[in-house]
């Protein structure tokens, strides 16, 4: 069955020629014009992927990211901006944008990040594990394979498939720092991006701390080696 995507931009010149190209390369594409109408198409029809312009009619691109983010919905969302202006991607980032590309950008690097963000929640990673063993432990953190769920002192941390992702990936060895080209090679699955674009690293990490850690201050769990990367505390 053909892969979803809901293109939703105000400017109908763009929506035809990602629909075109969408289109002959295999997918079903949906169209919306304004923010409501986005969201609107989100809840019912249920794609596999956003292509989320900013700036929009009624809502703006950010407004409806949260809206659906807030209402527990992880479709992968992919921001379009036409401004070079950090504070939109990281504020973007914030919202619970998935990845962020700017206009103009050409058709085959859309294709790549929308293929690598469907890939992503489509084919979960692989974890090393003992085998028979479906759960991590570590101090107070649960982290069970099978559900992907994870646990502090017995409670629920509701995570983004890319958050548990990364803790996968991380807790899986602990110690070992992972730098910010690793982290987009296998929990985004980029084979290629700027320097600019690993900044998206740094943001997601600040957000998992906010939900994984008691103190985003002072981490016990996810940890910064400066100039390298991150690693995992066990």
């Amino acid at each position: 069955m053909a892969k979803k995507v809901l293109i939703v931009d105000d400017e109908k010149a763009i929506v035809d020629i990602l629909k075109y190209n969408l289109e002959k390369n295999g997918f079903e594409a949906l169209e919306a014009y304004d923010g409501k109408q986005a969201l609107d198409l989100a809840r019912k029809q249920d794609p596999d992927i956003i292509l989320l312009d900013i700036m929009l009619p009624c809502m703006d691109g950010f407004e409806v990211c949260k809206a659906l983010r807030d209402e527990g919905n992880n479709v992968p969302i992919i921001m379009l901006t036409a401004r070079e202006d950090e504070t939109d991607k990281v504020f973007g980032l914030e919202t619970g944008a998935d990845d962020y590309i700017t206009k103009p950008f050409s058709i085959r690097e859309l294709l790549a990040r929308v293929k690598a963000n469907i890939r992503r929640v489509s084919v979960p990673m692989a974890v090393q594990e003992e085998k028979n063993d479906n759960t991590i432990h570590v101090r107070d953190l649960t982290i069970d394979t099978d559900r992907h769920t994870v646990y502090r002192d017995g409670k629920e941390i509701e995570l983004t498939e890319r958050e548990y992702n990364i803790l996968q990936l991380m807790a899986a060895e602990p110690g070992k720092v992972f730098s910010r080209e690793e982290l987009m090679q296998r929990v985004w699955q980029y084979d290629y991006f700027s320097k600019d674009e690993m900044r998206t690293v740094d943001v997601a990490m600040r957000r998992f701390r906010e939900k994984l850690e008691k103190n985003p201050a002072e981490p016990e769990y996810i940890m910064t080696r400066r100039g390298a990367g991150y690693y995992f505390a066990d």
